[in-house]
């Protein structure tokens, strides 16, 4: 987090947090009030300052006051460069390394890192389907990362948020 940001929360530590204001679509491109941001510089402080609370509710942490975020899918979108293949990329820039990768019943790759499970941008699933062997059902099989490999499992989309523990529509609890 920004020192800015820790600073202010010092300085003005009651101010009340928003909701339904911010999302992150399934490309990994940050969104407010549904238009997505297009300055380098808010989204690079968006993602400097990325979180989730306790209760797995991703937020923005703006100064002193909290910004949650709704999840069109996953806290995480990656991408993957073959040129690094042992590393996944987040949409916030942050380095992350596979621990098992899922298929949902629509085809969507989501992979389960350190810090967290995040969906695989799909333009990046074409570079990564050599790495990807699926047995006859198409949802079963081993996800090659470089010089690592991890195991691939079906789920349910509708299942993944309360597998992984995150609230992908955080509200306000008043």
């Amino acid at each position: 987090m920004d020192e800015a940001v820790l600073r202010s929360l010092v300085r003005w530590p009651d101010v009340p947090a928003c909701y339904g204001w911010l999302s992150l679509d399934r490309a990994g491109r940050w969104r407010l009030q549904g238009e997505v941001v297009r300055h380098r510089g808010l989204a690079e402080f968006i993602c400097r300052n990325y979180l989730h609370d306790d209760a797995g509710q991703w937020f923005f942490q703006n100064g002193p006051q909290r910004v949650y975020v709704t999840l069109d899918y996953t806290p995480w979108v990656f991408g993957w460069n073959a040129a690094t293949p042992n590393l996944l990329i987040s949409h916030s820039g942050r380095t992350a390394n596979a621990r098992a990768a899922f298929v949902d019943e629509h085809g969507a790759l989501l992979i389960d890192t350190d810090l967290g499970v995040g969906l695989l941008a799909s333009q990046d699933l074409v570079a990564l389907s050599d790495q990807l062997q699926l047995g006859d059902d198409l949802r079963h099989g081993t996800l090659a990362l470089g010089e690592r490999t991890v195991p691939v499992h079906p789920i349910q989309a509708a299942e993944v948020a309360a597998r992984f523990h995150f609230n992908p529509s955080p509200t306000s609890q008043a």
